[in-house]
């Protein structure tokens, strides 16, 4: 039994080490086996145009990867890659059936290409059916990002990012307007469209198109850039292909259009032909066919696999089936065909560790040859797994020979169908000098520094540094540029636009006025057949452009009424007229339908109403001074008379003597001193004090009611009692205004007045409507704006403005929107503003009539003269008299006090010796009743004292002080006598 149990046990051990060994093996052998099951080659397409000037030097690039592909271990793993190529011709046909019947049918993986956007057009429907992610190196409409074609991967910057970079240029010299010469394909038109939407934040636009056919010889790209040149815009962006790009610059060289004044800006395509080493570009180039020429790179950074995948590039041989004799020359997109195939590599590397090297392709149930058809459609095969490798393309992420490559993700942050936008766009912006001095680089853009003299820097994972500045964030003196030589050597950036040069002159509309006609009118005489201040400003500015304008003066009107001027704006919005010139006012509601130059006339709206001179009746002196003022004055004359008389009684023989002879001399005084014809003399110095501060008092008061009487006598009053727009909106009578003036629609819509109210008026009926008031049938007033307003009253003397403008306003000239005139013209007008043009042109139309509108004031009369006018200098008065009276009566009582101290000693003494030195009234009752006698003695003796003359009292103190010795003598004399021996 136990012998079983152990040899039981001694199986079971033996069965374990066997699993464990089994499990061990097969660990170790799983690796080889899954290593083994990756195909030994795996095949990608190429689809490009062998002999375009991209696909001569993209080919050899292509052919480079795959070789360093091949050759490099840690890719691919024991997979070959080969690629097949494909040549389009340059046909969508071609590419279509050669994509689709040819390349496709030998299950490839992946296809690098095409490098035409017509062309992706129509593969990428190809390859969204079977599944097969196409890795584009120059396809750059921006229309293919759409998720119309989720299979299409672009390894280059699309045009939206380019045409972001022309737009900044744009922007950075002031151009407005911009001519687009293009190929008429889609490449082209999506450029374009792009270029469009770039514009538009910067307020310029696209203002004539250039399409040509592909394919356009000399003579139909002359014929198309003759009508373009008969155009204002002078900035021509051209967006085509290498191949035939440049006869877009030989037809304008031949048109003169290579000249000074004019601005060219290619896009990418031109770098790659005429710059990056094209023979034939090399000698037009040296001929100056393309001098001035600005055009964009897309930036790759320097680096060592950059160096050496150029020097490779030139050093290639051209494939035995190209037709062309050029050599190859490297080029950006030659740079991004390398590395589509590297992004290719990658992801079928990780593809097929993920797959486990399972690569199938099926039949496509959709697709079956028709009865008869040799198209062999039946062969074509889906890929099977389509899908996921086209999400591990969308996760690329290395470092090649254009630098960090990477693709952007979707707003959720997921890699999706329609996101394969490279990362970091930038480009170099080149200038053509010609010359000796070639090429030359004048600035960098990236979408987070957009214009500038540095190159973008990045940091090592590839993104842009903290804190940039994104696109629409960046202003404008941020951005900057080197010295650029613009056609034909000039240094001087071109003013970007000229007067269309196609024959006709500006139609000029002009309002038919008939009244004031010395603002615009017509006029026979004239060779313009319309004169006027207007239309001398307009053509005095016109002088001033650097470039001739022909004008033609049309009228707009019946020459019965004015004209609506609001119309006559509408007509120039509507493409009716060009331009329109007049009186026109430049108000909100016609800002939004046209552009306005620099006012050329201060315009607001101002107020007109009757006047009537002041009567002057027998009552009219009194009339500059308030009653309150009058009585005030009066009294402050008495009063300081009263005080000049106090401070003068006691030294001024003049104002003593009888009670009568004081009173008649105070108010003598007070009064004459007005006139400054008083004849008593001041002779103390307080006295003399208040005198001095009154006449100043009296001084001011005189001349100013000699100015408010002179104004009352003199000056017009309104006989309506509106003195500015809140008495006018407060009324509800009439209120007159000019036919086709803004002003009625003013007051209504900003200020509510009733309709009601308003009186349109022709300006020969102001007078008369305004003469007749408002009670019979007239206005009270006409709102109107001020250049009116001023050559009416020039000759109507009877009426005023009343109050202040309560607009601001001006006159402009009125043209289309982005019409660069209104700019020129505006820099016109300022430029006759400060050289004084603009005044004598006023005067000699303006100053006609024969009344003095300054002189008419502003309404309103003179205001009378109040107390408050006047109240600080009777405060000062009546300070300065009562520091005088305090000053005096404090030096009276001083003296008063030394009299008094003299004659009480005198009387206590006498009042001693008669009651033996016990005082007058020992007596308590009799010494009250005595008391009481002596202060009411005492008072009269101070008005006593204070009427005596200042001399007498003088005398009086010397008299008791004498006397006060005496009896102090007499007294020491007495008590001395017992004691004498």
């Amino acid at each position: 039994m136990v012998m079983v149990m152990a040899s039981s046990a001694a199986t079971t051990s033996t069965s374990s080490s066997t699993l464990l060994l089994r499990l061990l093996c097969l660990c170790t052998v799983l690796p080889v086996t899954l290593q083994a099951a990756r195909p030994t080659n795996i095949t990608i397409g190429a689809l490009f145009a062998f002999d375009s000037v991209i696909g001569r030097s993209a080919r050899t690039a292509i052919q480079l990867a795959v070789d360093d592909v091949n050759r490099d271990p840690t890719v691919l793993s024991g997979t070959n890659l080969s690629v097949i190529f494909q040549d389009t011709k340059c046909s969508g046909f071609v590419a279509t059936i050669q994509a689709g019947m040819e390349l496709m049918e030998k299950e490839v993986v992946a296809v690098v290409g095409p490098e035409s956007s017509v062309i992706a057009h129509v593969v990428s429907n190809v390859a969204n059916e079977l599944r097969v992610p196409l890795v584009s190196f120059a396809a750059t409409d921006p229309a293919l990002a759409s998720s119309q074609y989720p299979y299409l991967v672009r390894a280059v910057h699309d045009d939206r990012f380019q045409m972001a970079a022309v737009a900044d240029i744009v922007s950075l010299y002031g151009w407005r307007e911009v001519t687009a010469v293009y190929v008429d394909d889609d490449y082209g038109r999506g450029g374009v469209a792009a270029l469009t939407d770039a514009l538009q934040p910067t307020r310029a636009r696209v203002t004539y198109k250039t399409a040509f056919p592909r394919g356009a010889d000399r003579a139909t790209l002359a014929n198309l850039l003759q009508l373009a040149n008969s155009m204002e815009s002078r900035v021509f962006v051209v967006h085509a292909s290498p191949d035939s790009g440049l006869d877009v610059f030989a037809a304008a060289h031949d048109l003169g259009m290579m000249v000074a004044e004019y601005a060219w800006i290619a896009t990418d395509w031109f770098a790659a032909a005429a710059i990056d080493g094209a023979p034939a570009a090399a000698s037009e180039s040296n001929n100056n066919i393309i001098q001035g020429v600005l055009t964009l790179r897309q930036y790759i950074p320097d680096s060592d696999a950059k160096a050496s995948l150029v020097s490779r590039l030139a050093g290639a041989a051209i494939p035995p089936s190209s037709n062309n004799d050029a050599t190859v020359a490297a080029n950006a997109y030659s740079l991004f065909a390398y590395d589509s195939v590297w992004i290719a590599a990658h992801a079928i590397d990780q593809f097929l560790d993920e797959a486990a090297g399972n690569v199938t392709f099926s039949a496509d149930p959709n697709i079956r040859d028709a009865n008869g058809s040799a198209l062999r459609l039946s062969a074509l095969r889906v890929f099977d797994q389509g899908d996921q490798l086209l999400r591990k393309v969308m996760l690329a992420n290395f470092t090649g020979v254009t630098g960090q490559v990477a693709f952007q993700f979707d707003a959720d942050g997921n890699n999706g169908t329609g996101s394969g936008t490279l990362i970091n766009p930038a480009y170099e912006i080149l200038n053509v000098a010609g010359g000796n001095t070639g090429v030359r680089r004048v600035a960098y853009w990236s979408n987070y520094t957009r214009l500038s003299v540095d190159a973008p820097t990045l940091l090592d994972d590839g993104g842009p540094p903290p804190n940039s500045t994104s696109t629409s964030t960046t202003p404008q003196q941020q951005q900057q540029m080197s010295n650029v030589t613009w056609p034909g050597g000039m240094t001087t950036t071109p003013r970007g636009w000229v007067f269309a040069d196609n024959g006709t002159p500006l139609r000029v509309g002009v309002p038919y006025r008939t009244s004031d006609t010395e603002f615009v009118s017509k006029d026979d005489t004239s060779k313009d057949g319309v004169s006027g201040y207007c239309i001398d400003v307009f053509e005095a500015a016109l002088q001033q452009l650097p470039y001739p304008v022909p004008v033609s003066f049309v009228l707009f009107g019946d020459g019965v009424t004015s004209p609506s001027y609001d119309e006559l704006v509408q007509k120039v919005a509507d493409g009716f007229f060009d331009a329109a010139v007049g009186d026109i006012s430049i108000v909100t509601n016609r800002t939004r339908v046209v552009d306005f130059t620099q006012p050329y006339i201060d315009s607001g709206l101002v107020i007109v109403s009757t006047v009537k001179s002041s009567s002057s009746d027998e009552w009219a002196f009194l009339k500059p001074f308030t009653p309150e003022l009058w009585g005030t004055f009066v009294a402050m004359c008495v009063f300081v008379g009263a005080v000049i008389w106090i401070l003068e009684h006691r030294h001024n023989e003049e104002f003593r003597g009888s009670l009568w002879n004081q009173m008649r001399t105070l108010f003598w005084f007070s009064f004459s001193a007005i006139f400054f014809t008083q004849r008593e003399e001041t002779i103390s110095s307080l006295g003399r004090f208040v005198v001095i501060m009154w006449l100043v008092v009296v001084l001011i008061i005189t001349q100013s009611y000699t100015a408010s009487l002179t104004s009352i006598l003199t000056v017009q009053q309104l006989s309506t009692g509106i003195q500015g727009i809140n008495d006018l909106l407060a009324s509800n009578d009439p209120i007159g205004y000019q036919q086709g003036s803004f002003a009625g629609s003013y007051l209504i819509n900003e200020l509510g007045v009733k309709a009601s109210r308003l009186r349109e008026l022709a300006i020969e009926e102001y007078a008369d409507r305004l003469q007749r008031g408002p009670r019979d049938g007239g206005v009270v007033a006409i709102v109107d704006e001020l250049p009116y307003v001023e050559l009416f009253l020039s000759s109507n003397c009877q009426f005023t403005m009343v109050g202040q403008e309560f607009t601001k306003g001006g006159w402009g000239f009125a043209f289309p929107h982005e019409s660069p005139l209104a700019v020129d013209l505006s820099t016109a007008i300022l430029k006759l503003s400060e050289t004084g043009d603009l005044q004598r042109i006023h005067d000699n139309w303006l100053n006609q009539g024969t009344c003095d509108t300054q002189s008419q004031g502003t309404g309103g009369g003179a205001l009378r003269l109040s107390v408050a006018n006047f109240g600080g200098l009777f405060l000062i008065c009546g300070v300065a008299c009562g520091v005088a009276l305090l000053i005096y009566f404090a030096r009276i009582l001083f003296q008063f006090y030394q009299y008094h101290r003299h004659g009480t000693t005198d009387g206590g003494a006498k009042e001693e010796e008669e009651d033996g030195g016990g005082g007058p009234f020992p007596d308590k009752e009799r010494s009250m009743r005595w008391r009481l006698a002596t202060r009411q003695s005492s008072f009269r003796d101070l008005m006593y004292f204070v009427d005596m003359k200042e001399s007498e009292v003088k005398a009086a103190m010397a008299v008791r002080s004498s006397s006060t010795k005496s009896t102090a003598r007499s007294r020491s004399d007495t008590s001395d006598g017992p004691s004498s021996p």
